[in-house]
């Protein structure tokens, strides 16, 4: 795990090392562990390293091929890298490391980026062709790790963090569409990010750039054709508990110690139950505990560590703790925090790093599997059209979660019904609440949702999961690599493994919505492994409550006051709303207010805690 950068000028300027240097060294909580540059004329690499497999000097990165022609940087990890041992000795190769980069180069030169289908990890990665002088940059699958790239004056820059970017000198400079689309779907999916001029590689794409400036983009892999073209699935439930199983003990491939996140849910328990049945000893487990029930799972946490026999660790996130990690979150994620429990992760991380290097975390298997309520009522859209016209049911009007299914029973379209099914407020609300009728242009979501209707026609909730995989849950990844990356934390989802995915993808709809929470296959594998009051218990997941924060914490209190008058009231989204107003609804306690509330709340203080730095 680690982070990279590098600087390529296209009109063969020579590269300035104070500020490739500049740029690797913004990422140090990346890899505080070790640093190098490459450099040469207009190329120049950087890296910073988090050690965890093969921890010596031989591991140094960036890695030089024997030859000397190919220069890599790489984040990540390959699980299955000793898997290609006996093949690369039996073609007269001698490693030198034990490092799985030293494999991934290897490969690479043997057979180019066609080794990318062979390879069972999470990366992303650049490389250096010293002969054609071609720069390569790739990430992984499902983009468990990011990677950012943007062309300005003639150069191209790019990082695992945006800030590096901005490091380099780059202006930092909000993109129209991209607030637009912040405040509709709460991030911008696809290539596309929250600035002007900075995109990512998109997951399963790399991308080769020659010396003039000409580039070609590779979708190299497709989930939607994987699925099309996997073999039946026999047995389902024999399937996926082998294929989840070998995937979880693929994961603890490590030189250094390896935790559990257990947030106490179905999903971070299986992960645990798993390791235990495959008699792995000695694990760590973090935990972050709430005041409020219903957002606790802290005593299920607790019990199955301790049933295991492993240990337990757990922490609390309130007052001045909770606003100091706040202001970290807005650093370390590069743009306004959208899952609101961001700062609790990041509670996680810090409990961990005196202990582990790295984590295992549940993040996937709600998308993968159907595990998310609003999925729900996507399985009869015409119950939905009964809904909206019930205007005075009092039901709607009293809780949260029945005033947002009501608000979404406006959307008309089935196309709109996927798009925003994973959002808190929904075009009609936006129109009411910010005067903003225009919906924000992202070709990407709409080329994913044509995909998942091709693959499921007239199947809105397999659709959802398709578009969800490509879009919120890539929001997920980005959160948990920063929350942890900025503690110098690897995290790692076994969810996420490659043959899982696609796999799901071709079971009949009662493997993912049979019963009220949905992953029945997750939950009829694991339901003679786990205690019955795991499998059964209401789904939390790491919810936060906020409502309850702003008014009893005497930071945020204070905070609401400089929010009211907040300079993001001067920007064209927001320019029709009252700052005052709007704090009066919280301090009133009008949690109908909130779904719209955070958003900006969060943006203000991304705005004071990051965006001013790089002004």
């Amino acid at each position: 795990m680690c982070g990279i950068n590098g600087i390529f000028h296209l009109d063969y300027k020579p590269v300035d090392q104070n500020q490739l240097i500049k740029m690797r060294d913004i990422l140090e909580h990346r890899g505080p562990d070790d640093s190098g540059i490459y450099l040469d004329n207009n190329i120049g690499l950087g890296h910073r390293r988090l050690s965890i497999i093969d921890t010596s000097s031989a591991g140094h990165q960036p890695f030089v091929s024997i030859d000397g022609r190919y220069i890599l940087v790489f984040n990540g990890e390959i699980y299955n890298y000793q898997s290609f041992f006996s093949e690369l000795k039996s073609k007269g190769i001698a490693l030198k490391s034990g490092s799985d980069t030293e494999v991934l180069l290897k490969l690479y030169e043997l057979y180019g980026m066609d080794m990318l289908h062979r390879l069972n990890g999470m990366f992303a990665f650049a490389i250096w062709d010293t002969v054609t002088k071609k720069l390569t940059l790739c990430r992984d699958r499902m983009g468990v790790k990011p990677l950012y790239y943007c062309i300005h004056k003639n150069t191209l820059y790019f990082a695992s963090e945006q800030k590096a970017l901005f490091a380099a000198g780059i202006q930092i400079q909000i993109s129209e569409n991209g607030m637009e689309e912040y405040v509709y779907n709460r991030f911008v999916a696809g290539e596309e990010t929250l600035f002007e001029g900075v995109k990512k590689v998109l997951p399963g794409h790399y991308m080769v750039i020659d010396e003039d400036g000409k580039s070609k983009t590779v979708r190299w892999w497709n989930l939607k054709e994987q699925i099309q073209n996997h073999s039946p699935i026999v047995n389902p439930k024999k399937w996926f508990e082998e294929t989840f199983f070998e995937s979880v003990k693929l994961r603890m491939v490590s030189d250094v110690p390896v935790g559990v996140l257990l947030s106490g849910g179905l999903d971070s328990c299986s992960i645990l139950s798993s390791l235990h049945e495959q008699q792995f000893e000695k694990i760590e487990t973090f935990n972050i505990s709430f005041t409020e029930a219903e957002h606790n799972e802290y005593h299920l946490a607790k019990k199955i560590t301790d049933q295991y026999g492993y240990t337990f660790n757990h922490t609390k996130l309130e007052n001045e703790s909770l606003y100091q990690n706040l202001i970290e979150t807005s650093y370390f994620q590069d743009e306004p925090i959208m899952h609101l429990n961001e700062p609790h992760l990041l509670a996680i991380a810090k409990l961990a790093k005196s202990k582990v290097k790295v984590l295992l975390s549940g993040e996937g298997a709600d998308e993968l599997m159907g595990g998310y309520v609003r999925y729900k009522a996507l399985k009869n859209p015409s119950l939905l059209k009964v809904i909206s016209q019930i205007s005075k049911f009092e039901t709607f009007n009293k809780k949260p979660r029945y005033d947002k299914l009501f608000r979404y029973s406006k959307i008309k379209s089935d196309a709109d019904l996927v798009i925003f099914n994973g959002c808190s407020v929904y075009p009609e609300d936006i129109a009411t609440f910010y005067g903003n009728k225009n919906k924000p242009i992202n070709e990407y979501r709409h080329q994913i949702l044509k995909e998942a209707q091709e693959l499921y026609p007239k199947n809105l909730q397999r659709q959802a999961l398709y578009f969800d995989q490509h879009t919120y849950m890539c929001s997920l990844l980005d959160r948990n690599d920063r929350c942890t990356m900025g503690t110098s934390i690897e995290c790692r989802e076994p969810f996420l493994d490659q043959r899982l995915i696609a796999g799901l993808g071709t079971l009949e709809d009662q493997w993912m919505f049979t019963g009220k929470k949905g992953k029945f296959i997750l939950k009829t594998t694991m339901e003679n492994k786990l205690p019955k009051e795991i499998i059964d218990f209401r789904k939390i997941g790491l919810s936060a409550p906020w409502g309850s924060y702003l008014l009893r914490f005497p930071r945020f209190i204070d905070e609401l006051d400089h929010f009211a008058t907040s300079d993001i009231f001067n920007m064209p989204m927001f320019e029709n709303l009252s700052g005052p107003k709007l704090v009066a609804e919280v301090r009133k306690g009008n949690t109908k207010i909130l779904p719209y509330f955070m958003p900006i709340f969060m943006l203000h203080k991304w705005q004071k805690n990051y965006y001013n730095k790089f002004v």
